[in-house]
């Protein structure tokens, strides 16, 4: 087989589950040129286009998981963007031979035989790709296997449908089973993906408990116990990362898988947690809850807010249960109640509580504390979960106006561990108060913008908390041969405060472990108002054998720094604080305002290094925590609460052509609660790159500041036989980083030896 240059297509096929980066999305080979072509890459300007490129117009991924086997079908239609005919061939890397059964390949419907190759094979057609074009993104495929098709034309502007169909055996982890699909390396074409859409069914012979995605924010219906239906749809965006999928089977009222994750022996490991109760068949009786609505009715609501929260209230009334209790309270310079007291939900109750709404209309202050206090004044009963949700969109200007007096009183007050869930209003609330009283009350705080829909944000949480399985849920792991003066095992668990799981959804918890071995998991709370308790076998990995598992680290560090930003804002300034901080947005690339100084490219490594100058920039950006209201006020308090809530550990889609470059790097200006993409930070699989003027550091090799790294520096020229020797040798993420180098750009990666780093010009 002749070694061609080529062009990228992401059809997305191939996919195994394990260590090195997994791709399966196939790769065109350009055969009716001698000129380089290299792989395509979204452009900023749409008249300078290269002669041979495409774009993804549509990408479709159907997949049905069967207990252990995945049956999937692909469908990709590509254009050529180019204004020359492209004679190609179809080929798609494998990350182990064997991964795939019964592959069938079609172009426009028409089947086309495809040729497995052993990874020795496809290394010459990747590594000679990479020479004749100097283009080095084909490095990610290097030391994989492929299947590759014979020849199939595309004329200039012409649209061609490629469709895939094979069976896979999914890796499976203790009761987790394991589903990737590679979409990453779809940021090789020369526009955005115009539509993405990914659908999964999973079937299986036992219950399915927790179904979760670590990459993707996907919608997840539970039709039956033992089926879900998982979706992800994106319009005009560019893939970034793989799409991954977790789910566990197990019998009972709850279910509960552990994954960990410990790089090295002798640092903390990292653990996730997702636990997920049974689904109940429809017409089951539902647990009971009371409910209350604290809305404002202060003059600033008129007009628009006003009716949107009528709406709300009316979501949340015609989403109660039969049996629940409730009640509506509205405020502003005086308190007024549906009712003096809770009313059992019934048809009645429901209708005179609608005339009520319906009657209300906006004017007068806002007296937060009388609102509050009274409310709470209402709750008494401990038998069920009480929810208080609450709405306002000012400032406290009547009654009790000190903001500490104000959290210590509602506190006071909440004698039935009520949940209190906050929604401010536009920009003129005082957010910090909110997150205090939510914060304190076991809740959360969520903020709508002036362009939003209150009845949006009102009615998903409404649906959320519908129906709550099991409540006031504590979460605790044990080891049988520890023993207590040794100190807590597990710590820094996050969500701190776990509170209630409700149906449909899964708890998931992140949290660090300084002892490996086999744990037990114990799961407390309440069913149905009785205690209940439940325990579950866990696994903590001495040291893993791979980054499979290295989301988990990330996503602990996305809520630990929203803790520390929480502990910053409601607590007051601390400087060890501050330095975590900055330390973990600096190792994993997560930037926050605190830390936007990571992106100044004019910096010095020593920024990078935990230096003075940068904990310095971060000390002086976190005094603006002190500002409570308008734009900032409420852009820093809505971040935080994205970074404590955090599901998914990477970007998963970007926007090109906006200068952030294609690695989903942003950062919050807070003054226009916006995010900016940022052009010095760069997110590579699991590594992180700072730039700093036209040279890319690595993490790892950044933190050992300029004057170390100066001593251990080794240059290697690009696509020279040194640098292929690198490539082979390296890690897989040291491929990755060079797959991203662009002409003009240096990159200095850490080598196997302690005393010696790459600088490859």
């Amino acid at each position: 087989m002749r070694r061609l240059p080529t062009t990228h297509l992401g059809i997305l096929a191939m996919v195994a589950l394990w260590a090195a980066p997994v791709w399966g999305q196939g790769l065109l080979i350009v055969v009716n040129t001698k000129d380089a072509v290299p792989l395509p890459r979204p452009v900023v300007r749409p008249e300078v286009r290269p002669p041979m490129a495409y774009r993804i117009k549509e990408l479709a991924v159907n997949a049905r998981l069967l207990d252990q086997v995945a049956r999937v079908q692909v469908s990709q239609s590509f254009v050529n963007t180019g204004s020359q005919q492209m004679e190609v061939s179809f080929v798609f890397p494998l990350p182990y031979d064997g991964a795939i059964d019964q592959m069938t390949f079609l172009v426009d419907g028409k089947e086309y035989p495809a040729k497995l190759l052993k990874a020795d094979e496809a290394r010459k057609i990747y590594e000679g790709y990479v020479r004749r074009n100097r283009d080095p993104a084909l490095l990610e495929w290097i030391g994989t296997g492929m299947f590759q098709t014979s020849v199939f034309p595309v004329p200039p502007g012409a649209e061609r449908k490629v469709t895939l169909h094979y069976n896979q055996l999914l890796r499976k982890d203790h009761q987790l089973t394991d589903f990737l699909f590679p979409l990453g390396t779809a940021k090789y074409t020369s526009d955005p993906v115009e539509k993405l859409q990914i659908e999964v069914s999973i079937e299986s012979t036992a219950e399915i408990k927790s179904v979760y995605s670590p990459t993707h924010a996907v919608e997840v219906k539970r039709p039956a116990a033992d089926r879900a239906q998982v979706s992800f749809t994106a319009k005009e965006q560019i893939p970034l990362s793989d799409f991954r999928l977790f789910y566990d089977v197990a019998p009972g009222k709850l279910g509960a898988s552990v994954i960990s994750y410990r790089p090295d022996v002798g640092d903390d490991g990292y653990l996730l947690l997702l636990a997920s109760p049974e689904i109940k068949p429809a017409g089951a009786e539902k647990a009971r809850k009371t409910v209350v609505c604290v809305f404002d009715r202060s003059g600033s609501m008129s007009g628009k807010k006003i009716e949107q929260a009528k709406e709300a209230m009316k979501f949340v009334l015609n989403n109660l249960r039969e049996g629940d209790l409730f009640n509506i309270v509205v405020y502003d310079s005086e308190v007024e109640a549906f009712q003096p007291e809770l009313q059992r939900y019934n048809d009645k109750t429901r209708e005179q509580a609608m005339g009520f709404v319906e009657g209300l209309y906006a004017g007068g202050s806002t007296n937060i504390h009388a609102a509050l206090t009274k409310t709470l004044a209402m709750l008494n009963d401990t038998s069920q979960p009480n929810y208080v949700i609450f709405m306002t969109d000012g400032l406290p200007t009547s009654g009790e106006t000190s903001e500490a007096k104000i959290v210590e009183a509602v506190a006071a007050a909440n004698e039935v561990h009520a949940r209190l869930l906050s929604f401010g209003v536009g920009y003129d609330v005082n957010s910090r108060l909110l997150d205090r009283l939510s914060r304190g009350n076991f809740g959360r705080s969520e903020y709508v913008r002036p362009d939003e829909n209150i009845e949006t944000h009102i009615a998903r949480l409404a649906g959320r908390i519908s129906s709550p399985v099991m409540t006031d849920v504590a979460v605790k792991f044990e080891f049988d041969s520890m023993p207590a003066a040794e100190g807590d095992p597990v710590n820094r668990l996050y969500p701190r405060q776990v509170g209630d799981l409700f149906e449909g959804e899964q708890l998931v918890v992140v949290g660090r472990y300084k002892k490996a071995g086999v744990a037990k998991v114990k799961i407390a709370g309440k069913v149905g108002g009785a205690e209940q308790k439940f325990d579950f076998p866990a696994t903590l990995i001495e040291k893993s054998p791979d980054q499979s598992y290295a989301f988990v680290e990330k996503l602990w560090a996305m809520r630990r720094i929203g803790e520390i930003i929480d502990e910053l804002d409601l607590r007051g300034k601390n400087d060890e604080l501050v330095k975590e901080l900055v330390e973990l947005s600096t190792k994993h690339g997560i930037l926050t305002p605190y830390t936007s100084f990571l992106s100044d490219d004019t910096a010095s490594l020593g920024d990078l290094a935990g230096g003075d100058a940068g904990l310095k920039k971060a000390d002086a950006m976190v005094e603006r925590l002190r500002e409570a209201e308008g734009k900032p006020g409420v852009a820093q308090r809505d971040e935080k609460r994205q970074l404590l809530e955090a599901q998914q550990a990477l970007p998963a889609m970007t926007v090109p052509g906006r200068g952030g470059g294609l690695s989903g790097a942003s950062v919050l200006d807070i003054d226009k609660d916006a995010r900016v993409p940022v052009d010095a930070v760069q997110v590579v699989g699991n590594s992180v790159l700072y730039r700093r003027g036209n040279v890319w550091y690595s993490y790892d090799v950044a933190k050992q500041g300029q004057a170390e790294v100066a001593k251990k520096v080794k240059v290697i020229e690009r696509f020279s036989d040194e640098y292929f020797k690198l490539v082979e040798q390296a890690s897989p993420d040291t491929a990755r980083i060079l797959s991203q180098q662009k002409p003009g750009e240096e990159v200095v990666v850490p080598s196997a030896s302690p005393s010696e780093v790459y600088h490859v010009k």
